[in-house]
């Protein structure tokens, strides 16, 4: 058997592997191992392995997992996601559907801190639901709306999946952050856009027919002042400190997660025990991202080995295909597998055999990596996997809210989130313009 044909068998391999039930990193080192063992031999295979878990876990660059994973439970624990809601809506509560704008912009500063999806979802599933729905918006849109306002996280930096694609793709984590300033605030204002048309037009979607009275003591000035100074110094020491120049990557993740103790600990929000599980859930999650990186990296020199990613470069950008129909084809397989597997796997599976198509058509990959996490993204809100509502279920823990109901409520962001991709793809400066300067 060719190399090439060993190459599609492990392909197809690990596909099957995933839908009988085997966890992806498992089934990527057990079909990378097999691969390069038919194609070079057992003792290169064994090699192989040892090199990649070696070289590609003790890089200085991978402490920015558990650091950002850290500050961001942090963050969670030491409720700044519900200050940065009280903010928004002390600002916009008196705009027409300005508690649903409120949230989105919520969230996207929440994301600027924490970095994670799955965090949002929950902290604002409990902070903002009920706010909402106390003040007359119908529960299907309030959770629509964090549904789809929690996709910000993973694309305003700090991004988890953001250094995951800056690791395969061997990129800058930095400018990686950089190029998904834009697109955020895009995603942000699209959503917001979303929110008022959808006031309009179908108000009966947004508001319930009745809408309660409600009495709520105005927020003051000097206690908006104080809710806001833990939220802008975090974006400073972070982002002020990554963007200035001042920090690497790896050392604004230690400084944020230095910032966001600081301020669990002046608000006594840490006992030694939360302390302890927050420490342990951080190694566990750290452990599980870099365990995928691994099998990733492993996966990814067994399909260079055996000429794959060569064969399709070569057959889709000759063919009637061409590079944009290369980048659409893909798109829609990453949206399709959304619907079925989380986040980090979608990239893990699929960024291995694309990138080397991607470079090869001359696609800038910060560019490529944005518009993968973008795509990505849109999975968290489609059924039947759609990973944020089933948090959001989880969170709210209340029997008559539907999981229908919630992804329902997420459609019209999911067709925010289309459009912006398109947007993206026809204007690549949306991405480039600042991760260039």
């Amino acid at each position: 058997m060719s190399p090439l044909e060993i190459g599609g068998l492990a392909i197809a391999g690990l596909l099957v592997l995933i839908y009988v039930g085997m966890p992806i990193g498992v089934s990527m080192l057990f079909v990378s191992f097999i691969g390069v063992a038919a194609i070079r031999g057992e003792t290169v295979s064994m090699r192989m392995l040892g090199a990649v878990a070696n070289n590609s876990l003790r890089e200085y660059l991978y402490a920015i997992v558990p650091l950002f994973v850290l500050m961001g439970l942090l963050v969670t624990i030491s409720k700044v996601g519900k200050d940065t809601f009280d903010v928004f809506q002390r600002l916009m509560g008196r705009i027409t559907a300005g508690l649903g704008i409120a949230t989105v912009f919520a969230n996207a500063v929440f994301a600027a801190i924490t970095g994670v999806s799955i965090a949002s979802a929950t902290v604002f599933s409990r902070v903002a639901v009920p706010e909402m729905t106390r003040h007359g918006y119908t529960a299907k849109f309030a959770t629509g709306v964090v549904a789809g306002s929690s996709v910000l996280g993973m694309l305003i930096p700090p991004s988890l999946l953001m250094i995951v694609y800056a690791v395969l793709a061997e990129e800058s984590v930095g400018r990686m952050f950089l190029a998904g300033v834009g697109p955020g605030l895009l995603l942000a204002v699209a959503f917001s856009i979303t929110i008022f048309l959808l006031a309009w037009l179908k108000p009966d979607f947004v508001f319930t027919p009745e809408k309660p009275e409600t009495h709520d003591a105005e927020i003051g000035w000097l206690a908006l002042a104080r809710k806001a100074v833990p939220i802008i110094f975090l974006m400073l020491l972070v982002l002020g400190g990554l963007y200035g120049g001042f920090l690497n990557p790896t050392e604004a993740g230690a400084a944020g997660a230095l910032g966001a103790l600081l301020i669990a600990l002046l608000r006594r929000s840490l006992t030694p025990r939360s302390f302890w599980n927050l420490l342990v859930e951080t190694g566990q999650i750290t452990v599980s991202v870099l365990f995928l990186i691994l099998a990733a990296t492993f996966f990814s020199r067994m399909l260079a080995l055996s000429g794959v990613p060569r064969f399709l470069a070569e057959t889709m950008l000759s063919g009637p295909l061409g590079p944009y129909g290369f980048l659409l084809l893909y798109l829609l397989l990453i949206i399709a597998l959304g619907c079925l597997i989380d986040s980090i796997s979608i990239m893990l599976i699929l960024l291995p055999i694309a990138l080397p198509v991607a470079e090869a058509a001359g696609f800038d990959l910060i560019w490529f990596g944005v518009l993968t996490v973008v795509a990505v993204e849109v999975g968290l809100l489609t059924p039947p996997f759609g990973l944020s509502v089933y948090i959001i279920k989880s969170a709210i823990n209340d029997w008559s809210l539907k999981v229908s109901d919630i992804f329902r409520g997420a459609l019209p962001f999911v067709g925010a989130m289309l459009v912006s991709l398109a947007l993206i793809v026809a204007f690549p400066a949306i991405a480039t313009w600042l991760a260039r300067l």
